[in-house]
């Protein structure tokens, strides 16, 4: 078990973490989630033992590690940045940490050789890592950690430099055997769509601190806070805000009616957030608010389109499946699914979510 107790780090005048607190269970799987520069890899660095917190404490299995080595710290950590050795052969990168361990070379071989398959690295055992690609560098990289057999695992977006259709395949397989070997996993991710395929257990980062910890699907489903709401939506959540006022929201100059969902809120002032998949071009079945808008720009992927919208200074976007045309500067509605409505109050707290991962 790790555990960080208001755990903070200090660079000249900027806190790069604050007040961190946390406990990775043996065999867990954990999501580091946020933005690039939330923390992730500060935070990472220190659990490693590459940095020493500025105040807090660190332990492993009770005991406190602030201030140990990293060489004896049974620790496996990946970049995005990978790095091998440049002279070693890539069979030699991956049983490296084994040789230093003293494991018989039956088992070290075994053990290479399955990793190499796992990671499709079978015919280039023999090359060194100048002759491969970044892809394969990078999966001779994760080979590495993989057969370690560390206690602690840390991937830092370490599939980012991966094609697709294999990083696909070991966002599946990865969790699964780290956990197998009892291993703490944690995974750091900007993609809120990873979070979701890996599962376990997600902890949202903005600016150094931890919004929310929980399991993954719950931090979706019931964010916390606005910021941990605006973490785990990509596109970002749309977000304006109203004044609840009798039966009425008011935003800036329109009045909406107040949908059932929420007709219990008290008359205050609140903010309002809908992902962009709960926003459509089109009235949704049952209760909806409806704003008008201005087409800002439109991407389209071929299977999905994202529309960007202005309405009344709040620049908004609302994704739609297929192929959907409109020419920047048209005038249209937009619809927002009432049913899948986020409402924050205005300390930024969550006092309303819909209920299940299939409407949030």
């Amino acid at each position: 078990m790790l555990e960080l107790r208001g755990v903070s780090k200090k660079v000249g005048r900027d806190w790069h973490i604050k007040d961190v607190s946390m406990t990775l269970e043996k065999g867990s799987v954990n999501i580091l989630l946020g933005p690039t520069l939330s923390g992730k890899t500060s935070l990472m660095r220190l659990m490693a033992g590459l940095d020493r917190p500025t105040s807090g404490e660190i332990l492993m299995n009770g005991t406190d590690v602030v201030g140990m080595p990293v060489q004896k710290r049974n620790v496996a950590m990946v970049y995005q940045q990978f790095i091998n050795y440049p002279a070693m052969t890539v069979y030699e990168n991956i049983a490296s940490p084994m040789r230093v361990a003293g494991v018989d070379k039956a088992t070290v071989d075994r053990r290479v050789r399955e990793a190499a398959e796992l990671m499709k690295l079978t015919p280039y055992l023999d090359r060194t890592p100048l002759n491969l690609s970044g892809g394969q560098q990078q999966r001779t990289a994760l080979a590495r950690a993989l057969v370690k057999d560390a206690e602690l695992v840390l991937l830092d977006e370490p599939l980012a430099n991966l094609d697709y259709k294999l990083r696909e395949e070991l966002r599946v397989e990865l969790p699964k055997i780290f956990a197998e070997t009892g291993a703490i996993f944690l995974y750091a991710t900007t993609e809120p769509q990873e979070a979701l395929l890996l599962g376990g257990k997600t902890a949202t980062l903005n600016e150094g601190r931890v919004t929310q910890f929980d399991d993954t699907i719950d931090v979706y489903n019931r964010p916390s806070n606005l910021l941990t709401a605006q973490t785990f939506s990509d596109p970002p959540m749309n977000i304006f805000p109203v004044r609840k006022s009798g039966a009425e929201f008011v935003f800036n100059t329109s009045r909406f009616d107040v949908p059932a969902p929420l007709a219990g809120l008290q008359d205050d002032d609140y903010t309002i957030g809908a992902r962009p998949h709960h926003m459509s071009l089109q009235p949704p079945p049952g209760n909806s608010m409806k704003l008008d808008c201005t087409v800002s720009t439109t991407e389209i992927t071929g299977s999905e389109s994202f529309i960007h919208l202005q309405s009344e200074g709040i620049h908004m976007v609302a994704l739609m499946h297929g192929v959907h045309r409109v020419d920047i500067g048209d005038s249209l509605p937009a619809y927002l699914d009432a049913n899948n409505l986020f409402v924050f109050d205005r300390n930024g707290s969550l006092v309303f979510a819909p209920g299940s991962l299939g409407e949030g």
